[in-house]
């Protein structure tokens, strides 16, 4: 949304009314769209904001009560990466494919605890899920697209082909 000056006239205030004020006439649409964010977020979907938003280089879904995961895109000239925070789930729960021009991420999480005492023994188990999916650009090398995971980060490196790398051409700025 752009922020655009716009010229308001200003009402004026007369000895039984005062002029309101920006904090007692609340922007109803700012309030509705909070709401519905609030409301998608408790139940695990993507925010209402974010429905309307255009996102063409990735994409996400979870299952109640695991968010997706953050993800930090880079490039520079001899590849792309791509860095998820999976924190507390294990490797082997992990899935990374590529299905035509899309890269795909799911992972599934499942905690578990059990405490047992004299007079009291309790037991919580709570599993779900998530998937994102990523736009692979052109000039990626999908045969040698490769994944690393440590410390609950899964970095994915897709490597640029020698001619995507070749194309780069450094523009010359010149002062007028």
């Amino acid at each position: 949304m752009a922020d655009t000056p716009v010229e308001v006239k200003k009402a004026t205030a007369t000895a039984t009314a005062p002029a309101p004020t920006r904090a007692q006439t609340p922007d109803v649409w700012r309030s509705f769209r909070g709401e519905m964010d609030r409301l998608f977020d408790r139940f695990g979907f993507p925010s209402f904001r974010r429905m309307l938003d255009v996102e063409p280089f990735w994409n996400y879904e979870t299952s109640f009560g695991v968010a997706a995961p953050a993800v930090d895109v880079t490039e520079d000239e001899n590849a792309y990466k791509i860095a998820a925070e999976l924190p507390g789930i294990a490797e082997k729960d992990i899935d990374v494919s590529v299905s035509g021009d899309v890269l795909v991420l799911k992972g599934e999480k499942r905690q578990e605890r059990e405490q047992k005492e004299k007079n009291r023994y309790v037991s919580e188990r709570s599993y779900g899920s998530f998937q994102r999916s990523f736009s692979i650009p052109d000039g990626v090398d999908r045969d040698k697209i490769s994944a690393e995971f440590a410390k609950g980060v899964l970095t994915l490196t897709l490597p640029k082909t020698a001619e995507a790398q070749k194309q780069r051409k450094k523009i010359e700025i010149k002062s007028g």
